[in-house]
Protein backbone atom coordinates (compact mmCIF):
# COMPACT_ATOMS: atom_id res chain seq x y z
CA UNK A 1 0.00 0.00 0.00
CA UNK A 2 1.31 3.44 -0.90
CA UNK A 3 1.82 6.05 1.78
CA UNK A 4 -0.78 8.79 1.93
CA UNK A 5 0.04 11.42 -0.67
CA UNK A 6 1.54 14.54 0.81
CA UNK A 7 3.78 12.96 3.45
CA UNK A 8 7.21 14.53 3.38
CA UNK A 9 10.52 12.71 3.61
CA UNK A 10 13.99 14.20 3.93
CA UNK A 11 17.20 12.36 3.04
CA UNK A 12 20.51 13.64 4.41
CA UNK A 13 23.30 12.91 1.93
CA UNK A 14 23.20 12.43 -1.83
CA UNK A 15 25.53 9.48 -2.10
CA UNK A 16 24.41 6.31 -3.84
CA UNK A 17 22.48 5.14 -0.76
CA UNK A 18 20.82 8.52 -0.31
CA UNK A 19 19.74 8.75 -3.95
CA UNK A 20 18.44 5.18 -3.89
CA UNK A 21 16.49 5.86 -0.68
CA UNK A 22 14.91 8.94 -2.21
CA UNK A 23 13.83 7.00 -5.31
CA UNK A 24 12.32 4.25 -3.18
CA UNK A 25 10.51 6.77 -0.97
CA UNK A 26 8.94 8.42 -4.02
CA UNK A 27 7.75 4.97 -5.11
CA UNK A 28 5.99 4.76 -1.74
CA UNK A 29 4.20 8.06 -2.27
CA UNK A 30 6.44 10.48 -0.37
CA UNK A 31 7.43 13.99 -1.39
CA UNK A 32 11.21 13.86 -1.02
CA UNK A 33 13.97 16.39 -0.47
CA UNK A 34 17.67 15.53 -0.38
CA UNK A 35 20.20 17.78 1.36
CA UNK A 36 23.85 17.37 0.39
CA UNK A 37 26.74 19.41 1.86
CA UNK A 38 28.90 19.04 -1.28
CA UNK A 39 28.09 20.83 -4.49
CA UNK A 40 27.89 17.46 -6.24
CA UNK A 41 26.03 14.20 -5.75
CA UNK A 42 27.51 10.73 -5.39
CA UNK A 43 29.70 10.96 -2.30
CA UNK A 44 32.60 8.60 -3.00
CA UNK A 45 31.08 7.77 -6.39
CA UNK A 46 31.80 11.15 -7.97
CA UNK A 47 34.36 12.34 -10.50
CA UNK A 48 37.47 14.49 -10.80
CA UNK A 49 38.54 16.41 -13.90
CA UNK A 50 42.12 17.55 -14.52
CA UNK A 51 42.30 19.38 -17.81
CA UNK A 52 41.45 16.88 -20.54
CA UNK A 53 41.62 13.92 -18.14
CA UNK A 54 38.51 12.62 -16.35
CA UNK A 55 38.62 10.23 -13.39
CA UNK A 56 36.01 8.35 -11.43
CA UNK A 57 36.84 9.51 -7.92
CA UNK A 58 35.82 6.44 -5.98
CA UNK A 59 34.65 2.88 -6.55
CA UNK A 60 35.87 1.57 -9.89
CA UNK A 61 34.46 -1.97 -9.93
CA UNK A 62 30.81 -2.41 -10.90
CA UNK A 63 29.06 -5.61 -9.80
CA UNK A 64 25.40 -6.56 -9.33
CA UNK A 65 24.00 -4.03 -11.85
CA UNK A 66 20.50 -5.39 -11.29
CA UNK A 67 20.41 -3.38 -8.05
CA UNK A 68 20.56 -0.18 -10.11
CA UNK A 69 18.10 -1.52 -12.68
CA UNK A 70 15.69 -2.36 -9.85
CA UNK A 71 15.32 1.33 -9.00
CA UNK A 72 14.02 1.97 -12.50
CA UNK A 73 11.66 -0.99 -12.32
CA UNK A 74 10.02 0.10 -9.06
CA UNK A 75 9.65 3.62 -10.50
CA UNK A 76 7.95 2.39 -13.64
CA UNK A 77 10.73 3.84 -15.78
CA UNK A 78 13.01 2.41 -18.44
CA UNK A 79 16.75 2.76 -17.95
CA UNK A 80 17.32 3.96 -21.49
CA UNK A 81 20.17 6.28 -20.52
CA UNK A 82 21.95 3.80 -18.27
CA UNK A 83 23.95 1.26 -20.23
CA UNK A 84 26.69 -1.13 -19.21
CA UNK A 85 28.45 -4.19 -20.52
CA UNK A 86 30.02 -7.25 -18.98
CA UNK A 87 33.80 -7.36 -19.03
CA UNK A 88 35.55 -10.20 -20.85
CA UNK A 89 38.63 -9.66 -18.71
CA UNK A 90 38.20 -9.21 -14.97
CA UNK A 91 41.70 -8.10 -13.96
CA UNK A 92 45.41 -8.24 -14.78
CA UNK A 93 47.73 -9.48 -12.05
CA UNK A 94 51.40 -8.61 -11.54
CA UNK A 95 53.36 -10.54 -8.89
CA UNK A 96 56.82 -9.62 -7.53
CA UNK A 97 58.40 -12.83 -8.90
CA UNK A 98 57.50 -11.83 -12.47
CA UNK A 99 54.33 -13.93 -12.72
CA UNK A 100 51.73 -12.09 -14.78
CA UNK A 101 48.40 -13.08 -16.24
CA UNK A 102 45.02 -11.81 -17.33
CA UNK A 103 41.97 -13.19 -15.50
CA UNK A 104 39.23 -14.10 -18.01
CA UNK A 105 35.57 -13.68 -17.14
CA UNK A 106 34.65 -17.09 -18.60
CA UNK A 107 34.86 -19.74 -15.88
CA UNK A 108 36.54 -22.48 -17.88
CA UNK A 109 39.09 -20.04 -19.28
CA UNK A 110 39.70 -18.74 -15.77
CA UNK A 111 40.30 -22.24 -14.41
CA UNK A 112 42.64 -23.00 -17.31
CA UNK A 113 44.69 -19.83 -16.71
CA UNK A 114 44.99 -20.43 -12.95
CA UNK A 115 45.85 -24.06 -13.50
CA UNK A 116 48.46 -23.42 -16.20
CA UNK A 117 50.00 -20.32 -14.63
CA UNK A 118 49.86 -21.13 -10.93
CA UNK A 119 49.83 -24.94 -11.07
CA UNK A 120 46.53 -25.37 -9.25
CA UNK A 121 44.36 -28.47 -9.58
CA UNK A 122 41.41 -27.60 -11.88
CA UNK A 123 39.01 -29.60 -9.73
CA UNK A 124 40.11 -27.76 -6.60
CA UNK A 125 39.53 -24.46 -8.40
CA UNK A 126 36.03 -25.56 -9.39
CA UNK A 127 35.36 -26.62 -5.81
CA UNK A 128 36.56 -23.27 -4.51
CA UNK A 129 34.36 -21.28 -6.89
CA UNK A 130 31.38 -23.50 -6.14
CA UNK A 131 31.91 -22.98 -2.39
CA UNK A 132 32.10 -19.24 -3.01
CA UNK A 133 28.76 -19.38 -4.82
CA UNK A 134 27.21 -21.53 -2.08
CA UNK A 135 28.32 -19.17 0.67
CA UNK A 136 26.92 -16.17 -1.16
CA UNK A 137 23.58 -17.82 -1.90
CA UNK A 138 23.11 -18.97 1.69
CA UNK A 139 24.63 -16.79 4.36
CA UNK A 140 25.53 -13.97 1.97
CA UNK A 141 21.98 -13.37 0.86
CA UNK A 142 20.76 -13.91 4.41
CA UNK A 143 22.98 -11.15 5.80
CA UNK A 144 23.02 -8.76 2.86
CA UNK A 145 19.42 -8.76 1.72
CA UNK A 146 17.66 -8.95 5.09
CA UNK A 147 17.59 -7.02 8.33
CA UNK A 148 19.44 -8.66 11.19
CA UNK A 149 17.06 -7.14 13.75
CA UNK A 150 14.06 -9.17 12.57
CA UNK A 151 13.27 -12.58 14.04
CA UNK A 152 11.90 -13.64 10.65
CA UNK A 153 15.42 -13.27 9.18
CA UNK A 154 16.53 -16.28 11.21
CA UNK A 155 13.41 -18.39 10.73
CA UNK A 156 13.00 -18.92 7.00
CA UNK A 157 14.13 -21.55 4.47
CA UNK A 158 17.33 -19.65 3.63
CA UNK A 159 18.30 -19.42 7.29
CA UNK A 160 17.61 -23.10 7.92
CA UNK A 161 19.72 -23.99 4.88
CA UNK A 162 22.58 -22.03 6.45
CA UNK A 163 22.12 -23.77 9.82
CA UNK A 164 22.31 -27.17 8.15
CA UNK A 165 25.56 -26.24 6.42
CA UNK A 166 27.46 -24.36 9.11
CA UNK A 167 30.60 -26.40 8.45
CA UNK A 168 30.71 -25.18 4.86
CA UNK A 169 30.27 -21.51 5.60
CA UNK A 170 33.70 -20.69 7.01
CA UNK A 171 32.53 -18.78 10.07
CA UNK A 172 35.24 -19.93 12.45
CA UNK A 173 38.49 -19.73 10.47
CA UNK A 174 40.14 -16.86 8.63
CA UNK A 175 39.94 -16.32 4.90
CA UNK A 176 43.73 -16.66 4.64
CA UNK A 177 43.80 -19.99 6.49
CA UNK A 178 41.01 -21.36 4.29
CA UNK A 179 42.78 -20.26 1.12
CA UNK A 180 45.98 -21.88 2.38
CA UNK A 181 44.16 -25.19 2.81
CA UNK A 182 42.60 -24.96 -0.64
CA UNK A 183 45.59 -23.86 -2.75
CA UNK A 184 49.18 -25.05 -2.95
CA UNK A 185 50.65 -21.93 -4.54
CA UNK A 186 51.14 -18.90 -2.23
CA UNK A 187 50.38 -16.64 -5.22
CA UNK A 188 46.91 -18.18 -5.59
CA UNK A 189 46.37 -17.73 -1.88
CA UNK A 190 47.37 -14.08 -2.15
CA UNK A 191 45.08 -13.54 -5.12
CA UNK A 192 42.03 -14.83 -3.26
CA UNK A 193 43.07 -13.19 0.02
CA UNK A 194 42.75 -9.89 -1.81
CA UNK A 195 38.95 -10.14 -1.74
CA UNK A 196 38.97 -9.21 1.96
CA UNK A 197 39.94 -5.71 0.83
CA UNK A 198 36.64 -5.40 -1.04
CA UNK A 199 35.08 -4.44 2.29
CA UNK A 200 38.21 -2.96 3.82
CA UNK A 201 39.17 -5.96 5.94
CA UNK A 202 42.23 -8.07 6.76
CA UNK A 203 42.32 -11.53 5.12
CA UNK A 204 44.33 -12.86 8.06
CA UNK A 205 41.51 -11.91 10.45
CA UNK A 206 38.26 -11.75 8.51
CA UNK A 207 36.30 -15.04 8.57
CA UNK A 208 36.47 -17.40 5.62
CA UNK A 209 32.81 -16.75 4.87
CA UNK A 210 34.13 -13.68 3.02
CA UNK A 211 35.27 -16.18 0.42
CA UNK A 212 31.82 -15.56 -1.04
CA UNK A 213 32.99 -12.20 -2.45
CA UNK A 214 34.73 -13.71 -5.52
CA UNK A 215 31.33 -15.02 -6.61
CA UNK A 216 30.17 -11.45 -7.19
CA UNK A 217 33.04 -10.85 -9.60
CA UNK A 218 33.28 -14.28 -11.20
CA UNK A 219 29.86 -15.89 -10.83
CA UNK A 220 27.70 -12.81 -11.43
CA UNK A 221 30.26 -10.78 -13.34
CA UNK A 222 32.23 -7.55 -13.47
CA UNK A 223 30.69 -4.77 -15.55
CA UNK A 224 31.49 -1.31 -16.87
CA UNK A 225 28.91 1.47 -17.28
CA UNK A 226 28.93 3.34 -20.57
CA UNK A 227 30.49 6.69 -19.72
CA UNK A 228 32.26 5.40 -16.61
CA UNK A 229 31.28 4.75 -13.01
CA UNK A 230 30.01 8.32 -12.68
CA UNK A 231 27.05 7.26 -14.84
CA UNK A 232 25.71 5.29 -11.87
CA UNK A 233 25.46 8.48 -9.83
CA UNK A 234 24.29 10.60 -12.75
CA UNK A 235 21.60 8.10 -13.72
CA UNK A 236 20.25 7.84 -10.18
CA UNK A 237 20.30 11.63 -9.85
CA UNK A 238 18.47 12.01 -13.17
CA UNK A 239 15.90 9.40 -12.16
CA UNK A 240 15.33 11.07 -8.78
CA UNK A 241 14.82 14.47 -10.43
CA UNK A 242 12.46 12.97 -13.01
CA UNK A 243 10.40 11.51 -10.17
CA UNK A 244 10.12 14.92 -8.52
CA UNK A 245 12.81 14.65 -5.84
CA UNK A 246 14.19 18.04 -4.83
CA UNK A 247 17.98 17.82 -4.51
CA UNK A 248 19.66 20.67 -2.64
CA UNK A 249 23.43 20.49 -3.07
CA UNK A 250 25.80 22.79 -1.21
CA UNK A 251 23.47 22.81 1.79
CA UNK A 252 24.89 21.29 4.96
CA UNK A 253 22.54 19.92 7.58
CA UNK A 254 23.44 21.48 10.94
CA UNK A 255 21.16 19.45 13.20
CA UNK A 256 18.23 17.08 13.31
CA UNK A 257 15.18 18.53 15.05
CA UNK A 258 13.35 16.20 17.43
CA UNK A 259 10.29 16.20 19.64
CA UNK A 260 9.67 13.27 21.96
CA UNK A 261 10.26 10.08 19.99
CA UNK A 262 10.00 11.81 16.60
CA UNK A 263 12.46 13.46 14.26
CA UNK A 264 10.54 16.52 13.11
CA UNK A 265 12.96 17.95 10.57
CA UNK A 266 16.41 19.44 10.00
CA UNK A 267 18.15 22.73 10.63
CA UNK A 268 20.26 24.24 7.83
CA UNK A 269 21.68 27.67 7.16
CA UNK A 270 18.63 28.16 4.94
CA UNK A 271 16.28 27.47 7.82
CA UNK A 272 14.30 24.57 9.27
CA UNK A 273 12.71 21.98 7.01
CA UNK A 274 10.05 19.73 8.47
CA UNK A 275 9.30 16.14 7.52
CA UNK A 276 7.30 13.04 8.42
CA UNK A 277 10.19 10.65 7.71
CA UNK A 278 13.91 11.28 7.94
CA UNK A 279 16.64 9.10 6.41
CA UNK A 280 20.29 9.72 7.25
CA UNK A 281 22.59 8.47 4.52
CA UNK A 282 25.75 9.86 6.13
CA UNK A 283 28.15 8.30 8.62
CA UNK A 284 26.13 7.07 11.60
CA UNK A 285 28.70 8.42 14.09
CA UNK A 286 28.46 11.85 12.47
CA UNK A 287 24.66 11.65 12.62
CA UNK A 288 24.69 11.06 16.36
CA UNK A 289 27.54 13.42 17.19
CA UNK A 290 26.97 16.48 15.01
CA UNK A 291 23.31 16.23 14.06
CA UNK A 292 21.69 14.76 17.18
CA UNK A 293 24.20 15.89 19.82
CA UNK A 294 24.42 12.39 21.30
CA UNK A 295 28.17 12.11 21.82
CA UNK A 296 28.12 8.93 23.93
CA UNK A 297 26.21 7.05 21.26
CA UNK A 298 28.46 8.49 18.57
CA UNK A 299 31.51 7.26 20.44
CA UNK A 300 30.04 3.76 20.67
CA UNK A 301 30.05 3.46 16.90
CA UNK A 302 33.17 5.54 16.23
CA UNK A 303 35.12 3.13 18.46
CA UNK A 304 34.24 0.13 16.32
CA UNK A 305 37.30 -1.00 14.32
CA UNK A 306 37.41 0.86 11.05
CA UNK A 307 37.89 -0.47 7.56
CA UNK A 308 40.84 0.61 5.50
CA UNK A 309 40.97 4.04 3.97
CA UNK A 310 43.14 4.76 0.93
CA UNK A 311 45.63 7.00 -0.76
CA UNK A 312 44.49 7.60 -4.33
CA UNK A 313 46.55 9.40 -6.95
CA UNK A 314 44.84 10.64 -10.10
CA UNK A 315 47.48 10.85 -12.79
CA UNK A 316 47.08 11.99 -16.35
CA UNK A 317 49.70 9.89 -18.18
CA UNK A 318 51.13 11.14 -21.46
CA UNK A 319 51.46 7.75 -23.13
CA UNK A 320 49.69 4.42 -23.48
CA UNK A 321 50.53 1.13 -21.74
CA UNK A 322 49.47 -1.96 -23.72
CA UNK A 323 50.53 -4.28 -20.88
CA UNK A 324 47.78 -2.91 -18.62
CA UNK A 325 44.00 -3.32 -18.70
CA UNK A 326 41.03 -1.65 -17.04
CA UNK A 327 41.74 -3.28 -13.65
CA UNK A 328 45.31 -4.10 -12.56
CA UNK A 329 46.81 -5.36 -9.31
CA UNK A 330 50.52 -5.15 -8.44
CA UNK A 331 50.97 -7.37 -5.39
CA UNK A 332 53.39 -6.86 -2.51
CA UNK A 333 55.95 -9.54 -1.71
CA UNK A 334 54.89 -9.85 1.95
CA UNK A 335 51.09 -9.82 2.31
CA UNK A 336 51.00 -10.70 6.04
CA UNK A 337 53.33 -7.80 6.84
CA UNK A 338 51.28 -5.43 4.68
CA UNK A 339 48.11 -6.12 6.66
CA UNK A 340 49.88 -6.21 10.02
CA UNK A 341 51.08 -2.69 9.34
CA UNK A 342 47.63 -1.56 8.16
CA UNK A 343 45.62 -3.01 11.04
CA UNK A 344 48.18 -3.64 13.78
CA UNK A 345 50.55 -0.66 13.60
CA UNK A 346 47.95 1.46 11.72
CA UNK A 347 50.49 2.95 9.39
CA UNK A 348 51.28 2.76 5.69
CA UNK A 349 52.90 -0.52 4.65
CA UNK A 350 56.53 -0.40 3.60
CA UNK A 351 55.48 -2.23 0.45
CA UNK A 352 51.77 -1.75 -0.29
CA UNK A 353 49.97 -3.62 -3.04
CA UNK A 354 48.90 -1.24 -5.79
CA UNK A 355 45.58 -1.10 -7.62
CA UNK A 356 45.66 0.66 -10.99
CA UNK A 357 42.42 1.48 -12.77
CA UNK A 358 42.50 2.99 -16.26
CA UNK A 359 38.94 3.76 -17.33
CA UNK A 360 40.13 5.18 -20.66
CA UNK A 361 40.74 1.56 -21.67
CA UNK A 362 36.95 1.22 -21.86
CA UNK A 363 35.85 4.85 -22.23
CA UNK A 364 38.24 6.60 -24.60
CA UNK A 365 36.78 10.03 -23.80
CA UNK A 366 38.39 9.92 -20.34
CA UNK A 367 41.82 10.82 -21.74
CA UNK A 368 43.23 12.56 -24.82
CA UNK A 369 44.19 10.34 -27.74
CA UNK A 370 47.39 8.42 -27.07
CA UNK A 371 47.19 9.08 -23.30
CA UNK A 372 45.65 7.41 -20.24
CA UNK A 373 43.95 8.38 -16.99
CA UNK A 374 45.42 6.49 -14.05
CA UNK A 375 43.56 5.94 -10.80
CA UNK A 376 46.32 4.60 -8.53
CA UNK A 377 45.18 3.37 -5.13
CA UNK A 378 46.91 1.80 -2.14
CA UNK A 379 45.18 0.71 1.04
CA UNK A 380 45.78 2.93 4.06
CA UNK A 381 44.69 2.82 7.69
CA UNK A 382 41.86 5.09 8.76
CA UNK A 383 42.98 8.53 9.88
CA UNK A 384 43.93 8.66 13.55
CA UNK A 385 46.32 11.60 13.34
CA UNK A 386 49.21 9.86 11.58
CA UNK A 387 51.87 12.01 9.91
CA UNK A 388 50.17 11.84 6.54
CA UNK A 389 52.42 14.34 4.79
CA UNK A 390 55.46 12.15 5.46
CA UNK A 391 53.61 8.89 4.73
CA UNK A 392 52.19 10.33 1.52
CA UNK A 393 55.62 11.35 0.22
CA UNK A 394 57.23 8.02 1.12
CA UNK A 395 54.39 5.97 -0.39
CA UNK A 396 54.34 8.01 -3.60
CA UNK A 397 58.06 7.39 -4.03
CA UNK A 398 57.55 3.63 -3.57
CA UNK A 399 54.56 3.48 -5.93
CA UNK A 400 56.41 5.30 -8.70
CA UNK A 401 59.44 3.04 -8.33
CA UNK A 402 57.30 -0.12 -8.30
CA UNK A 403 55.16 0.80 -11.31
CA UNK A 404 58.19 1.99 -13.27
CA UNK A 405 59.96 -1.32 -12.69
CA UNK A 406 56.89 -3.38 -13.58
CA UNK A 407 55.94 -1.41 -16.69
CA UNK A 408 59.41 -0.67 -18.02
CA UNK A 409 59.46 3.14 -18.13
CA UNK A 410 59.84 6.05 -15.71
CA UNK A 411 56.24 6.76 -14.82
CA UNK A 412 56.93 10.15 -13.23
CA UNK A 413 58.34 11.47 -16.51
CA UNK A 414 54.92 11.00 -18.13
CA UNK A 415 52.67 12.50 -15.43
CA UNK A 416 50.97 15.50 -17.04
CA UNK A 417 48.28 16.12 -14.42
CA UNK A 418 48.00 15.08 -10.78
CA UNK A 419 45.91 15.31 -7.66
CA UNK A 420 45.58 13.06 -4.64
CA UNK A 421 43.13 12.03 -1.94
CA UNK A 422 44.31 10.61 1.37
CA UNK A 423 42.45 9.58 4.55
CA UNK A 424 42.22 13.20 5.70
CA UNK A 425 40.72 14.55 2.50
CA UNK A 426 38.51 11.48 2.12
CA UNK A 427 37.13 12.16 5.60
CA UNK A 428 36.37 15.77 4.66
CA UNK A 429 34.97 14.92 1.24
CA UNK A 430 32.76 11.98 2.24
CA UNK A 431 32.05 12.59 5.92
CA UNK A 432 33.23 9.08 6.79
CA UNK A 433 34.97 8.94 10.17
CA UNK A 434 38.70 8.55 9.61
CA UNK A 435 38.17 8.45 5.86
CA UNK A 436 37.31 4.75 6.23
CA UNK A 437 35.98 3.65 2.85
CA UNK A 438 33.63 0.96 4.16
CA UNK A 439 32.76 2.17 7.65
CA UNK A 440 33.71 -0.66 10.00
CA UNK A 441 35.84 -3.64 9.00
CA UNK A 442 34.65 -7.25 9.01
CA UNK A 443 37.58 -8.77 10.87
CA UNK A 444 35.33 -10.15 13.62
CA UNK A 445 33.07 -13.18 12.97
CA UNK A 446 30.11 -11.22 14.33
CA UNK A 447 30.97 -7.88 12.75
CA UNK A 448 27.66 -7.82 10.89
CA UNK A 449 25.79 -7.75 14.19
CA UNK A 450 27.86 -4.80 15.44
CA UNK A 451 26.80 -2.53 12.59
CA UNK A 452 24.07 -0.06 13.34
CA UNK A 453 20.56 -1.08 12.30
CA UNK A 454 18.74 0.69 9.47
CA UNK A 455 16.37 2.33 11.94
CA UNK A 456 16.61 4.33 15.15
CA UNK A 457 15.59 2.70 18.42
CA UNK A 458 14.87 6.14 19.89
CA UNK A 459 13.09 8.01 17.09
CA UNK A 460 10.33 6.08 15.37
CA UNK A 461 10.62 7.91 12.04
CA UNK A 462 14.42 8.11 11.75
CA UNK A 463 16.15 5.61 9.48
CA UNK A 464 19.71 4.95 8.32
CA UNK A 465 21.42 3.77 5.15
CA UNK A 466 24.90 3.89 3.65
CA UNK A 467 28.23 2.24 4.26
CA UNK A 468 28.39 2.65 8.05
CA UNK A 469 25.18 0.75 8.78
CA UNK A 470 23.87 -2.68 7.84
CA UNK A 471 24.85 -4.37 5.55
CA UNK A 472 28.05 -2.36 4.91
CA UNK A 473 30.08 -0.40 2.38
CA UNK A 474 30.52 -0.60 -1.38
CA UNK A 475 28.01 0.11 -4.14
CA UNK A 476 25.95 -3.11 -3.91
CA UNK A 477 25.68 -2.98 -0.12
CA UNK A 478 24.86 0.74 -0.12
CA UNK A 479 22.00 0.05 -2.53
CA UNK A 480 20.83 -2.84 -0.35
CA UNK A 481 20.91 -0.62 2.74
CA UNK A 482 18.56 1.82 1.02
CA UNK A 483 16.08 -0.96 0.27
CA UNK A 484 16.20 -2.29 3.84
CA UNK A 485 15.78 1.20 5.31
CA UNK A 486 12.74 1.99 3.16
CA UNK A 487 11.26 -1.40 3.94
CA UNK A 488 11.31 -0.26 7.56
CA UNK A 489 9.68 3.02 6.58
CA UNK A 490 6.86 1.05 4.96
CA UNK A 491 6.40 -1.08 8.06
CA UNK A 492 6.19 1.89 10.39
CA UNK A 493 4.15 4.20 8.15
Amino acid sequence: MKTQKGCKAIVIGAGVAGLASAIRLVAEGYQVQIFEKNDFCGGKLSQIKLGEFRFDAGPSLFTMPHLVEELYWISGKKSTDFRYHKLDEVCRYFFPDGTRFHMPANEEDRIRVLSNTLGEDPEMLRKYLETSRFRYETIGRLFVERCLRKVSTFFNPLAFKAYLNLGKLGLFSSLASWNKRMFRNPLTQQLFNRYATYNGSDPFQTPAVMGMIPHLEYGIGAFFPKGGMIRITESLQELALELGVEIRTGVAVESIQTSGNKATGIQTEQGIFECDVLVSAVDVSLTYNRLLGKKSKAEKYSRLPKSTSAIIWYWGIGRQTPQTGLHNIFFSSDYPKEFQQLFGVKTMPDEPSIYLNISSKENSEDAPEGKENWFVMVNAPANEGQDWDTLLAETRKFVLKKLSAELGFMVEDFIEAETVLDPRSLETRTGGVGGALYGNNSNHPFAAFLRHANFSSEYSNLFFCGGTVHPGGGIPLALQSARIAVDYVKEKA
